[in-house]
């Protein structure tokens, strides 16, 4: 007990350094899923592939990630929560590393693959970190840090990949994350808690085996619904089959001891409320992160550097209100926060849906503002009324729950924007197509704007639910 409590106060210590270690890893993890936004048309012509083809090296990072981020959360309780995120930031090293040095496609898809899994690995066991080196009275402030670090992650990619592309070639988006990497493997081997000892558990493989096939069989039939349309029966067998998987896979948890999901969590109204909130806005951005690059090098003829340097506005806005929404929760209360936050999204996303081919550049930095501010303002107050919900014991497996569906919102975000955005020219042209069609770009244009309204729509119903949220609770308080 007494070794206990001092390895306690030794990490009490460092948590602040320990802490920065896991936002920088989970920061370089969510970054990668996003950075590669405003590289995909110079991608596009570098490997000879269509622009519909590429949109896979977005898609299939965050589909892995997805599929195993409940098996190496289940694999941190067992063999050690730091065994299995310094495992993450090695293998997530090798895959970028692996990224930066092929010129196949094929081989490329594969390393990005191997580069999700490791960060698969990190994310799943980076909130139990913290809840085990924070006190509790610390714990809420800076799990909320983590999670602004990742909405900057996959906020602050296009931009970042922008003005990477413009000074060098796409390779050096995967490099850069070889010597950061490195740097903070070494330093999560001196300062991260030691992994303790291996627990005799057993891993649910029937459920992970399920839970994995679901999501990629998914995702999968989602990513070729531009490719071969709707109405072709292989999508429909395909979403047939996951339907049936899932249930399997629910059936499965509810009767086992140990099981990869926590079902029970779902039972506690708020916590399922405040995840929900949390998948939309995920949903909604990411239409607009796969379309604006496009929009902005095809349409507007901006180069990548200068693509970058407008996308930039995003993450900055991002990064200065996240901090004060995070202060102000604390004053005024989460919900109003949220509400608020969502609606200045939808108004940003209704308004970009008015633009064409020669906007009113002030205009277009304002809605995106706009967007940002909403998203500053929604995530952090969020991701503090998931975690409260939660007792103290649980933290580790609702932070992540938390982090499956925020994936899950983005690949469902990048699937439906490609989906609507394809299917909307395919009918104006009258034939199917899944690339940008040059001296087409009313048809673009047209398509963007179904999008951009149906991400509207889409976090619209978001404000209705925490509308829904704030009286209720306030209700149940008095």
């Amino acid at each position: 007990m007494n070794a206990s409590k001092t390895e306690n106060v030794i990490y009490s210590k460092k948590r602040w350094s320990i802490l920065l270690i896991v936002v920088l890893s989970i920061f370089m993890s969510t970054l990668d899923g996003s950075i590669v936004n405003v590289a995909l048309p110079t991608m596009a012509k570098s490997l000879h592939v269509t622009s519909g083809a590429v949109a896979w090296v977005v898609s299939v990072y965050l589909i892995a990630i997805s599929a195993t981020m409940l098996l190496f959360g289940r694999l941190g309780d067992i063999w050690g929560k730091t065994t299995i995120f310094l495992f993450g930031i090695a293998l997530f090293t090798v895959g970028s590393l692996l990224c930066g040095i092929t010129y196949s496609f094929q081989v490329l898809l594969i390393a990005r693959v191997i580069q999700a899994i490791g960060a698969a690995g990190m994310m799943a066991n980076s909130q139990g970190i913290i809840t085990h080196v924070f006190p509790p009275n610390e714990r809420g402030r800076a799990l909320g840090l983590s999670g602004t670090f990742v909405a900057l992650g996959s906020l602050a990619g296009p931009s970042l990949g922008g003005i990477i592309i413009a000074y060098t070639s796409w390779e050096y988006i995967f490099w850069i994350n070889v010597p950061v990497g490195i740097v903070v493997f070494l330093l999560g081997l001196k300062l991260l808690p030691h992994a303790g000892q291996k627990i005799d558990e057993k891993v649910d493989l029937a459920g992970a085996l399920l839970f994995i096939t679901t999501i990629v069989l998914l995702f999968g039939a989602l990513g070729q619904i531009q490719s071969v349309g709707l109405e072709s029966p292989l999508i429909w067998v395909s979403l047939i089959i996951t339907l049936i998987l899932f249930i399997i896979f629910l059936r499965v948890e509810s009767k086992t001891k140990m099981p990869l999901l926590e079902l029970t969590l779902f039972q506690n109204k708020w916590f399922s409320v405040s995840i929900l909130c949390g998948f939309i806005s995920f949903i909604a951005i990411f239409c607009s992160n796969i379309v604006m690059p496009f929009y902005l090098q095809d349409i507007l003829s901006f180069s990548p550097g200068q693509a970058g340097i407008f996308l930039s506005i995003y993450p900055l806005i991002l990064a200065l209100t996240a901090p004060i929404s995070g202060y102000l929760s604390d004053k005024i209360g989460s919900e109003i926060l949220t509400l608020a936050g969502l609606t200045l999204t939808s108004l940003g996303l209704f308004l970009m849906s008015t633009l064409n081919e020669h906007p009113s550049y002030v205009a277009m930095g304002i809605f995106v503002a706009l967007m940002s501010l909403g998203n500053g303002l929604f995530q952090s107050p969020n991701t503090s009324l998931i975690m409260s919900t939660l007792p103290k014991n649980k933290l580790g497996i609702g932070g992540g729950i938390n982090a499956f569906v925020r994936n899950l919102g983005m690949i469902c975000g990048i699937t439906l924007a490609t989906t609507i955005l394809y299917g909307c020219m395919s009918s104006k042209l009258g034939y199917r197509v899944n690339d940008f069609v040059a001296g087409q770009n009313s048809v673009f244009i047209f398509g963007m704007h179904a999008v951009y309204l149906t991400a509207a729509g889409i976090c619209l119903a978001g404000v209705i639910i925490t509308v829904f949220r704030l009286f209720s609770r306030k209700k149940e308080q008095s």
